[in-house]
């Protein structure tokens, strides 16, 4: 037997193994990626969640994943008025419950100094979008998402408001 065919073989298994959670930045957080759902199949509970968090709610989409070890279910539709939402729902000890209401925006929309914030941490950032990540204790995280060079997948900087100052997050948020 030659003496690399252990090698290889253990190559091949690897190459085989699936994605390891352990995100490679411990700045963000561990994710199994996002997996369409259809709607019929998501628990009678997270849709519960989902409705009984606002009135008028109209259920068109939802994705499944994991993050840091706990199930995630995100519920996108929109509001009686056509407005886009979507909730993040969490399992926390065998409950569902929303644990953050989300909605895209435009940088005038944000608190100026949540601006002032991204300003001095690069006044030449220009996010292309940003998502307004309202928390259930009533912070509110700006994801802001916008060009870094030839990165295809962009750059992310998130500010943290709590309704009287604005923090630069190094770290990703996470409930």
């Amino acid at each position: 037997m030659s003496r690399a065919y252990p090698i290889l073989l253990l190559s091949a298994v690897a190459a085989c193994s699936g994605p390891s959670e352990a995100p490679s930045d411990p700045a963000t957080v561990a994710t199994s990626g996002k997996r369409d759902v259809p709607v019929e199949d998501v628990p009678a509970e997270v849709l519960a969640a989902a409705k009984a968090e606002r009135d008028g709610f109209t259920i068109r989409e939802a994705e499944a994943e994991t993050r840091d070890g706990r199930s995630y279910y995100d519920i996108g539709g929109t509001l009686a008025d056509g407005t886009e939402i979507e909730f993040d729902i969490m399992q926390d000890d065998g409950e569902w419950r929303v644990v953050e209401i989300q909605r895209d925006i435009i940088l005038a929309e944000t608190p100026v100094p949540v601006r002032d914030a991204l300003a001095d941490h690069d006044a030449a950032f220009t996010p292309a979008r940003i998502i307004e990540s309202v928390q259930a204790d009533g912070i509110v995280i700006y994801e802001l998402y916008g060009p870094d060079g030839d990165d295809p997948q962009g750059r992310k900087v998130e500010v943290k408001w709590d309704g009287e100052s604005a923090e630069l997050l190094t770290q990703e948020w996470k409930h």
